[in-house]
């Protein structure tokens, strides 16, 4: 997976990619980060990339000419083939677990992050193939976003995790939150872990983790069972029977 960031601050990206488990993954090849600065395709002499909106009104847009020559080599060093192209803006549709698990099949991924009042509409038009929000708020601008949907992308990526289970049985793999975790010392402030977590039977832990999935689910996030297709019988049966 080739991960390249659009941005006019490319050491933002770069130092909070390269920690944790996406800096391993950096460092032995699973992954790869391409940092493109805006910025180096102004053609102002003064490096400017923003202007004031036409029609008026507050703050500034970045223009166009900067962000389409900035995609239009990329493309160039990637033997002619158009990428996927992601804006992050409140304006897209909400970043998911599932969306996460379709951008990780892609072999190549561009993050556009912008600043200021946005973008100009043009570049959008030109480049731009999905248009993603990470929640109904708004930032400084684009790298947070770009840092957080890179981060969920490539730890789904083959090899980036060290245990294969850690990305199968995490929060949303199945539209349910994750069950409650425990480890040593068995007694903390006289709090216990659960018995059946300390009985050896695999069977009757992982039927008590799928229950505890459910219950925190119905507890914290009842949207997420809302036409869950996950759901098997017993799950429903389970959630019906503890109502």
């Amino acid at each position: 997976m080739n991960f390249h960031v659009l941005t006019l601050f490319p050491e933002m990206i770069e130092s909070g990619f390269h920690t944790s488990i996406t800096g391993r993954a950096l460092e032995n090849g699973t992954i790869a980060l391409d940092t493109i600065n805006i910025r180096d395709y102004s053609t102002n002499k003064h490096m400017r990339v923003d202007d004031y909106p036409y029609g008026g009104g507050a703050g500034m847009v970045m223009q166009a000419e900067p962000v389409h020559r900035a995609y239009q080599e990329l493309c160039e060093k990637n033997a002619g083939k158009p990428m996927r192209v992601i804006y992050l803006t409140p304006q897209g549709r909400v970043f998911t677990q599932s969306i996460a698990e379709e951008l990780a099949k892609e072999e190549e991924l561009v993050f556009l992050c912008g600043h200021y009042e946005g973008i100009d509409e043009r570049a959008l038009e030109l480049i731009v193939t999905d248009f993603i929000s990470i929640g109904d708020y708004v930032l400084t601008g684009g790298e947070l976003p770009a840092l957080v949907m890179m981060d969920a992308i490539a730890r789904l990526v083959p090899q980036v995790l060290n245990n294969k289970e850690s990305a199968e049985f995490d929060s949303f793999h199945d539209n349910l939150l994750e069950y409650p975790q425990y480890t040593r010392p068995e007694e903390y402030m006289g709090r216990r872990v659960p018995e059946v977590l300390l009985s050896g039977h695999h069977a009757k832990i992982e039927e008590w983790r799928r229950q505890q999935s459910l219950i925190r689910t119905r507890e914290r996030r009842p949207d997420l069972l809302e036409n869950n297709p996950y759901l098997t019988e017993k799950d429903k049966k389970y959630l019906k029977d503890t109502m």
